[in-house]
C-alpha cells in the first residue's frame, strides 16, 4: 500500500508541461529493472510465446484471447460511464452481451463481425479525464513500462476486475493470471519484430523503450502533440520500411537525452 501511496504522489505531483516532455526522477532504478525485464524476454518470454503460438492451434489462441478480452468489458463499461461516455458504455455493454451470449461466453467474438469493435480504456484513462497529472516514467518488474498514472489505474483495475466473481468455481486469482499470462504470450509473439527491434536493435534499449511506450500511450488518450508521433503497433511485420526500417531511427547517443528542450 505504500508503494501505491508514493506513486500517487508522484502523479499528482508531476505533470509534463506538453507531449515531448518526460518526468523520469528514479532512471537509475528504472534502468535496472528494464535490465532485469530485458533478460528475462531473451531467456524466457520471446522463445515461450513463439511456442505458444506455434504449438498451441490458432483458433484456440484466440478463443482464449477472445474470453480474455470479454471478461475485462465490465470494468471498461465502468470506465466508459466514470470518464461520461455514455454512447462508448452503451456500445460495450452490447458487444459484452453479444459475445457472453452468442459468443458462448466470450469464446467467439461475434460482435465483431457484427461491426462491433472494442473500445478499449481503462481507470488509468478515466484519471487522465479527471485532469490527474501523468506523473513519473516507471519500469515495472514483469510489467513493463508504465506512467504513475496508468500503474494506479491498473491496480483499480485489478480490484474492480470481474473475471473473481464471473469465475467462481475455482481460484480466481489463478485463472486471471493464466488468462493474463497467455494474453500477453500472444501479444508478445505478435509484435515479434517490433519488440526485438526495441530491445535489441537499439544502442539504449531504455530510452527506446519510453520513447515508444509515452508517445504511444499519448496518442491512446489523445495528448500526443507534433509530427513526431511513432505507433509501434501499426508498423509492418515484414520489416519492408516497418519495424526493422523504424529500427534505423533508434540507434542514437544512449547519453543524449532525445527529450531536451
Amino acid at each position: 500500500m505504500s508503494c501505491l501511496v508514493l506513486i500517487a504522489a508522484l502523479g499528482a505531483c508531476a505533470k509534463p508541461q506538453n507531449a515531448s516532455d518526460i518526468i523520469d526522477p528514479l532512471e537509475p532504478a528504472n534502468r535496472g529493472v528494464h535490465t532485469f525485464n530485458k533478460t528475462l524476454d531473451k531467456a524466457v518470454l520471446r522463445d515461450v510465446s513463439r511456442a505458444y503460438v506455434t504449438v498451441v492451434p490458432e483458433p484456440v489462441v484466440d478463443a482464449i484471447s477472445n474470453a480474455t478480452h470479454n471478461l475485462e468489458q465490465p470494468s471498461r463499461i465502468m470506465n466508459n460511464l466514470l470518464q461520461g461516455r455514455v454512447e462508448n458504455a452503451a456500445h460495450n455493454s452490447f458487444r459484452f452481451l453479444v459475445n457472453t451470449t452468442f459468443g458462448l461466453l466470450g469464446v467467439l467474438d461475434v460482435a465483431d463481425a457484427m461491426g462491433l469493435e472494442e473500445i478499449d480504456t481503462d481507470f488509468g484513462e478515466t484519471l487522465y479525464v479527471w485532469g490527474v497529472g501523468e506523473g513519473a516514467y516507471l519500469e515495472v518488474p514483469l510489467l513493463g513500462p508504465h506512467t504513475s498514472r496508468r500503474l494506479v489505474g491498473r491496480a483499480v483495475d485489478i480490484v474492480t476486475d470481474p473475471i473473481g466473481e464471473a469465475v467462481s468455481f475455482t481460484r480466481p486469482l489463478a485463472v486471471r493470471a493464466g488468462l493474463y499470462t497467455t494474453e500477453q504470450l500472444k501479444d508478445r509473439a505478435e509484435f515479434s519484430n517490433v519488440v526485438d527491434d526495441v530491445l535489441y536493435n537499439s544502442i539504449d534499449s531504455y530510452s527506446a523503450t519510453r520513447i515508444f511506450y509515452l508517445q504511444n500511450r499519448r496518442f491512446m488518450l489523445g495528448s500526443a502533440e507534433g509530427p513526431d508521433y511513432l505507433d509501434p503497433y501499426e508498423l509492418s511485420a515484414d520489416g519492408d520500411g516497418g519495424a526493422a526500417g523504424a529500427a534505423d531511427d533508434l540507434y542514437f547517443d544512449p547519453y543524449e537525452d532525445p527529450y531536451a528542450q
